[in-house]
């Protein structure tokens, strides 16, 4: 069963060696870094430029097994948490075509909706990157037409992006046995013992009106 975790820095040791080829790694990180390979140091010099900003953060996909699998949330349109925007969006290179990928953007779509309670939820993928865009598909996201298109220069090509959203709809709501399951399965604690507290007041809340009712 995999689950989410925040990002941790030890974990860019694992993450880095799943980049085997430069194209591989274009795809996931455009031209956010300047050269090919980067190490550790490199990825978490590169975070550690957000490490203060609230808005962005990292998530780490992790089994049995061990680490499977990051992404990066962030809030993108400043003064307005309705929107949360995936990106670095990668799987372990040698467990890929096993459903890992699926999976793992699932949980933070999951995350986003019924936790964060965003409306949307936003992506950009390289038009080459056609196992991603099928990913994608089955996690619910469509493309969304664009006047600008979007595009980076990469291996001495114009690479376009896709802009893809997954709305939130009725199918999105869950119940509250839902939310502390899946805060459970994230990790997050903090967010189930929320949710019990909050299930709790609601009741007892629900039995002092009533035993005000009776007594008028």
């Amino acid at each position: 069963m995999l689950r989410l975790r925040p990002y941790k820095a030890c974990d860019a040791h694992t993450i880095t060696k799943w980049l085997k080829n430069e194209y591989a790694f274009r795809q996931w990180s455009a031209d956010r870094y300047e050269k090919y390979p980067i190490t550790a140091e490199d990825m978490n010099l590169y975070y550690d430029r957000d490490k203060d900003n609230e808005r962005i953060w990292g998530m780490t996909a992790f089994d049995d097994t061990g680490i499977i699998g990051h992404l990066t949330m962030r809030f993108p349109n400043e003064n307005n948490l309705e929107e949360i925007r995936l990106g670095f969006v990668i799987v372990d290179d040698t467990k890929r075509g096993k459903g890992y990928g699926k999976e793992m953007v699932s949980l933070a779509v999951q995350y986003a909706f019924d936790f964060i309670k965003v409306k949307k939820i936003s992506l950009g993928v390289f038009e080459n990157n056609t196992v991603a865009i099928e990913c994608y598909k089955a996690c619910g996201f469509r493309t969304v037409e664009l006047k600008d298109v979007e595009s980076y220069h990469c291996m001495g090509e114009v690479w376009k992006c896709i802009e893809m959203e997954h709305m939130a709809s009725h199918d999105n709501l869950v119940t509250e046995h839902d939310q502390i399951t899946n805060a459970i399965l994230l990790g997050d604690v903090n967010t189930a013992e929320r949710v019990m507290n909050e299930h709790i007041y609601n009741q007892e809340q629900i039995v002092i009106k009533n035993v005000t009712n009776k007594n008028n």
